[in-house]
């Protein structure tokens, strides 16, 4: 799904693929959640359009108008055998808020990068010491901290999940009201995708939440409050600490060029990432502005100049030239003079790539040893 500019409508249309009814119809304008919804009518003529397309065996995926943009999502055969249509419409219900916020302006970007969002807290040490300890006390091994869909910290078994589970997990917390407790019965596309497990939520101060993915046990009563206060009560100035984390993912006094706009450094081995558009306070552009600009330079250069690693070459007896892979690029918008437009480079080393929204101050000739020296200040934290 493309980008679209301020004012346009994005809908998102799910329809079973083989009877056509509408399961759900969600949309966002401008990058927030709307209650604006197709009319049947207009439903009734993509589903037209997509039948006459499927016999011809062309799929219709879009279409689009000067300011709208109409997604359709077919399931795959085997999730589409609906005995009871209005049924699972009710029970995607649950789902809303998590789309809503795929198609709202979310401040994470682990739906494109398929890395999970993290921050860095002041005494990570301290709070992973204390959650190896609380999954130990309630017998799991899935335990996660989340500030506003970003994993604080996490155990071992949080992190082996695989890529849809570990980034969309705290993105679910996220999007879901704030509540004290959940118990949250949840699919795992790739470890349990056809038994619930249970995802249990407890929130230790507003926006920091405690997460747990396990099965039937414990009851959520074992938890709340008595084992959550023994544990955690004592990192009470620790926990509070991650509160501004959400958006800033760096900790304060982290010290960084006056420059950085906002920053993107992931970790392609670990599949996690750090995103901020915030990282000294309010300048131009805006935070939105800032986040589409970041998100449509990662899709440039992942596209363009950052393919795949290629595997290492076979041992033969005579050596094959390997072409060389670039590692950094830069993208200057608007002019080269200083003081106007807005730079962004990229920079991969290794398992890390880091890409920068600089302000229009940023000489051009002095972007890649900007980059060079953020990544280095930045690589022992992630």
């Amino acid at each position: 799904m493309g980008e679209e500019g301020t004012g346009g409508t994005v809908h998102l249309l799910c329809l079973a693929a083989s009877s056509g009814v509408p399961l759900f119809c969600r949309s966002s304008r401008g990058g927030a959640s709307a209650r604006q919804q197709l009319p049947f009518s207009v439903i009734g003529s993509l589903n037209g359009v997509h039948m006459f397309g499927q016999n011809l065996e062309v799929q219709l995926s879009s279409a689009r108008t000067e300011n709208t943009t109409v997604v359709l999502l077919v399931g795959l055969e085997e999730l589409t055998n609906i005995r009871n249509v209005e049924r699972l419409k009710k029970d995607l219900r649950a789902s809303y808020c998590l789309i809503d916020s795929f198609l709202g302006d979310s401040e994470l970007i682990g739906d494109l990068t398929q890395c999970v969002d993290c921050v860095i807290p002041p005494e990570g040490s301290l709070l992973q010491e204390a959650l190896s300890g609380f999954a130990e006390a309630t017998g799991t091994a899935f335990v996660s901290l989340v500030v506003s869909g970003r994993v604080v910290a996490a155990t071992e078994g949080w992190w082996r999940l695989g890529t849809p589970e570990a980034v969309l997990l705290p993105w679910l917390v996220g999007s879901l009201p704030p509540q004290t407790a959940r118990d949250y019965p949840v699919y795992l596309p790739h470890g349990s995708p056809t038994v619930p497990h249970r995802l249990l939520t407890l929130t230790l101060l507003p926006s920091l939440e405690l997460c747990l993915l396990c099965g039937p046990s414990p009851p959520l009563s074992q938890l709340y409050p008595q084992l959550l206060e023994r544990c955690w009560q004592p990192l009470l100035d620790p926990l509070r600490a991650c509160l501004p984390l959400g958006p800033r993912a760096l900790p304060s006094g982290f010290p960084l060029h006056t420059d950085i706009l906002g920053l993107l450094l992931l970790h392609l081995e670990l599949k996690r990432c750090l995103f901020t558009v915030e990282p000294l306070g309010d300048k131009e552009p805006s935070p939105e502005q800032r986040r589409r600009l970041l998100r449509n330079f990662y899709t440039l250069v992942t596209s363009t100049h950052f393919p795949p690693e290629p595997g290492p070459p076979e041992k033969t007896e005579d050596e094959v030239y390997q072409a060389q892979l670039p590692r950094a690029c830069y993208l200057v918008l608007g002019t080269e003079e200083p003081g106007k437009g807005v730079r962004l480079v990229a920079l991969q080393l290794g398992v890390r790539r880091l890409l920068l929204l600089l302000s229009p101050q940023s000489p051009s000739h002095g972007l890649r040893s900007l980059a060079t020296h953020t990544l280095h200040a930045l690589t022992p934290l992630l």
